[in-house]
């Protein structure tokens, strides 16, 4: 069997971390390049014992001259370092950004939010902002796969088809959603004090976190003038995502409409699962998993509802996310690699 060549920079981070066990156990998968900085030289077992033993490459300095012997690039770097491999890319490469490099379709928006001019503005024609279960039809069309956010990921599979069904307001709507730590990534341990991390909730980017330009971009693409509040907080475990979203119903619309709705649009999409009507859920069901688990609940005001969005911010919302846009681009299962 062919297998395809892959480079991975930024290969020691929690994200990067993920995305080598996945695609170790790819079948049509050759990992050729782990690259990253101040570890060159060293095992990536150095980072997670669960890869000891296992036949990968030792961790060498990105050099562009590696282009030429791989497929695909997967890049889980700072932003603004893909848009500068971007530049660099040959006619042979797919470059699969896990960062925010290529998830704003607007470079004065990307500078506004991100606060770092555009680096490859005259990429972003050939980028694609890939949430998989919406953009199946026309990925291949693209050389640069954005892989979107976390946080938008949670967000945007349960609200995207309900705009599109016209069954709630595009307004008063209250996203509240809690990650684990990990989605801040490794540098978390020096910024914050390990009590207040392990044993506190807490709030941040209140009113103005990143990512609201993502699920802005992605609504407006259905609905304009959606407006919504959205609130990320730091908790206290390792992994996982669940978003609390509160939506005010159209007239004369019942919860268990949204319920059945979603039910259906996702009824042949592997990887989004809808739960019991009003039943709550929690991360447990769906870590070390590639699942989107949704419920939708009642409230006791007959126009409101409560929906419960689950992932795992180091698979859906990261490298699982990654590796389902792969296969669909290559023509593989969607599913290969991520049972």
């Amino acid at each position: 069997m062919h297998k395809l060549d892959v480079l991975i920079a930024g290969s020691t981070g929690y994200i990067g971390v993920q995305l080598v066990k996945l695609l170790l156990k790819h079948p049509n998968i050759n990992i050729k390049y782990l690259c990253g900085n101040s570890s060159v030289g060293k095992n990536i077992s150095f980072f997670d014992s669960e890869l000891k033993n296992k036949r990968l490459p030792r961790i060498v300095k990105l050099n562009k001259s590696y282009f030429n012997d791989v497929d695909i690039i997967f890049t889980a770097l700072p932003n603004g370092e893909a848009q500068i491999l971007s530049n660099q890319l040959l006619k042979k490469n797919i470059l699969i950004d896990l960062a925010a490099d290529f998830r704003l379709e607007d470079p004065n928006e990307y500078n506004r939010w991100y606060k770092l001019k555009h680096k490859s503005i005259k990429n972003i024609s050939k980028s694609i902002y890939a949430l998989p279960e919406f953009c199946k039809n026309y990925l291949k069309k693209y050389k640069i796969i954005a892989c979107p956010g976390c946080y938008p990921t949670s967000i945007l599979l349960p609200l995207l088809p309900l705009f599109k069904k016209n069954l709630i307001l595009n307004k008063n709507i209250i996203i509240d959603s809690k990650s684990g730590y990990s989605g801040a990534g490794r540098g978390i341990h020096k910024r914050t004090n390990k009590k207040k991390l392990h044993e506190s909730l807490s709030a941040y980017g209140v009113g103005f976190h990143r990512h609201n330009s993502e699920i802005d971009q992605e609504l407006s693409k259905i609905k304009k003038n959606i407006s919504f509040s959205f609130t990320p907080h730091l908790s206290p475990m390792f992994r996982g995502i669940l978003s609390t979203i509160y939506v005010d119903l159209k007239n004369n619309i019942k919860p268990i409409t949204i319920q059945n709705v979603l039910n259906k649009f996702y009824s042949k999409k592997p990887f989004v699962k809808i739960s019991k009507f009003n039943i709550p859920i929690g991360t447990n069901s769906v870590i070390n998993t590639n699942k989107c688990l949704i419920t939708v609940c009642k409230t006791k005001y007959k126009n409101k509802i409560i929906i419960l969005s689950a992932i795992d911010n180091l698979i859906k919302g990261g490298a699982g996310q990654a590796v389902q846009n792969m296969n669909i681009f290559f023509n593989f299962s969607e599913t290969k690699g991520l049972k």
